[in-house]
C-alpha cells in the first residue's frame, strides 16, 4: 500500500466530521453510513421529474453530497473457474458548494475514495485509496470528466476508449494484484426507479440512479502476481444524492443479477432499525431484457427472505436468500460463492459474487450482492 494514498480510520473519521455528519449516535447507522442519512439543506436534492441528460450525467455532480461509479464483473477463466472483480470510485463533498464562487471551486472541495476488490475460487482481496479532487485530469490525482468519459484516482481508472461513452476500459493495480478489462455493451443503459429517480423511502428522499447492466467483459486479472485471462458479464451502477437514507434506515441489501436467459435483475431493500420488523423495509426492483424491455417490480410482491446467516468480520450476515417474485413468476435462492468477501476498508461492507439457483427459465445465473449496515456483535 503506497504511503500518502491510504487514510487511517482516524483520518476517515475526520473526513466524516468535515462533511458535517459527526459521529453516529447510539442506535443510529454505522458511522460509515451516517453521512448518507444526515440532512443536506445546503446541497442540491435528488427529486423526481428531473430528466437525466447524457453524456453530461456520466460526469460528476459536485453540488450533490455523494456519488459513485460502481463496476462489478462476474468472470471465468479458461478452465471455467469463477472470479469476481469490483472497481468503485466515490466522490464526497467536504462542504456545501458556494454558488457565488468561481465555477471550478466546487471541484476542489471534493474527496475521492476508490475501492478495488477481486474474488477468486478460494480467496478475496480488497484495497482502498483516497485523494483530493480537482477540475482537470492533468491537475488532479482524482476526478471525473463527462466527455470523453474518464473517472480516475491515480492509476486506478475507468474510461471510455474513444470519444463515445462506450466501450469502456477499467484498470487498477495494487502491488502484485491488478485488473485490466475491456467492457462493451450489448444493450442500452437503463434508468432505474422512476425515469432515473430512485426513491429510498416511502416519505421521500432518494438518488438519481442509472445502470449499464448489459456489459461483456474480457481481459486479465492478476492475483498475487499470476496473470489470469478472463471473460464474463459486468454491470455498472451510477448514483448521486445528498441524502440517500432517512434517520430510521440503517443499511441495505442490494442485488445485481445476470440470469441465464440473458435478462438482468436489480433488487434492493433499505432496512429499518433493528426491532422494527421487515414491514417497513423499502423495496424496489426491475427486470431488464436485452431487447430493451424494462419491467418495474411491484414492491408489495418482492419477497426477500434471509435463509441463513453466517458470521463474517464479527457480524451476522445473510449470505443465503430466498427470493420470490410472483409478478414475473420467478423463485430462486441467492447464495454467496464464498462467505468471506468482506471489504476490509475504512467504511467496511460485504460485497461479492453470488450464484442464483431455481427451477425454470430465468431462475439460474450469477451476480453480485452488497450488504451494508450490519452491526458488530
Amino acid at each position: 500500500m503506497r504511503a500518502g494514498i491510504l487514510l487511517t480510520p482516524l483520518l476517515s473519521a475526520l473526513l466524516l466530521l468535515c462533511i458535517g455528519c459527526g459521529p453516529a449516535e447510539t442506535g443510529d447507522q454505522d458511522s460509515g453510513l451516517a453521512v448518507l442519512a444526515q440532512s443536506a439543506d445546503n446541497y442540491a436534492q435528488a427529486q423526481p421529474g428531473k430528466p437525466l441528460v447524457f453524456p453530461r450525467d456520466h460526469g460528476a455532480h459536485p453540488d450533490y453530497r455523494i456519488e459513485w461509479w460502481y463496476l462489478t464483473a462476474n468472470l471465468f477463466d479458461e478452465a471455467g473457474e469463477s472470479y469476481g472483480a469490483q472497481w468503485t470510485l466515490f466522490r464526497i463533498a467536504v462542504q456545501a458548494p458556494d454558488l457565488s464562487a468561481a465555477s471550478d471551486s466546487s471541484e476542489n472541495n471534493q474527496v475521492f475514495m476508490a475501492h478495488m476488490a477481486m474474488t477468486t475460487p478460494n480467496d478475496h482481496v480488497s484495497f482502498q485509496r483516497y485523494a483530493r479532487g480537482g477540475n482537470t485530469e492533468k491537475a488532479s490525482r482524482a476526478g471525473v470528466t463527462a466527455e470523453p468519459f474518464a473517472a480516475w484516482l491515480d492509476d486506478w481508472e475507468l474510461r471510455s476508449t474513444g470519444r463515445e461513452w462506450l466501450p469502456l476500459e477499467v484498470k487498477a493495480r495494487q502491488a502484485d494484484n491488478a485488473m485490466h478489462l475491456q467492457l462493451r455493451a450489448t444493450a442500452p443503459l437503463v434508468l432505474q426507479g422512476d425515469a432515473g429517480f430512485s426513491a429510498k423511502h416511502a416519505d421521500g428522499g432518494g438518488s438519481y440512479y442509472y445502470s449499464q447492466p448489459f456489459l461483456k467483459a474480457s481481459g486479465q486479472l492478476t492475483i498475487a502476481g499470476e496473470a489470469i485471462p478472463v471473460n464474463g458479464d459486468a454491470w455498472l451502477d451510477r448514483e448521486w444524492s445528498s441524502q440517500f437514507l432517512q434517520r430510521e434506515q440503517v443499511g441495505w441489501d442490494w442485488f445485481s443479477l445476470h440470469l441465464e436467459s440473458g435478462e438482468k435483475l436489480m433488487l434492493f431493500q433499505v432496512r429499518r432499525q433493528p426491532g422494527q420488523g421487515d414491514s417497513g423495509n423499502f423495496l424496489q426492483g426491475k427486470l431488464m431484457t436485452p431487447d430493451g424491455t424494462v419491467t418495474p417490480l411491484n414492491p408489495g410482491q418482492i419477497q426477500l427472505v434471509a435463509v441463513k446467516k453466517s458470521r463474517v468480520a464479527g457480524r451476522q450476515l445473510p449470505l443465503h436468500w430466498r427470493v420470490s417474485l410472483p409478478q414475473i413468476n420467478r423463485q430462486f435462492d441467492i447464495e454467496a460463492t464464498t462467505q468471506d468477501q468482506w471489504m476490509d476498508v475504512d467504511f467496511p461492507y460485504w460485497e461479492g459474487t453470488v450464484t442464483i439457483n431455481g427451477r425454470g427459465p430465468g431462475n439460474r445465473g450469477k451476480g453480485y450482492m452488497e450488504l451494508t449496515g450490519y452491526p458488530l456483535e
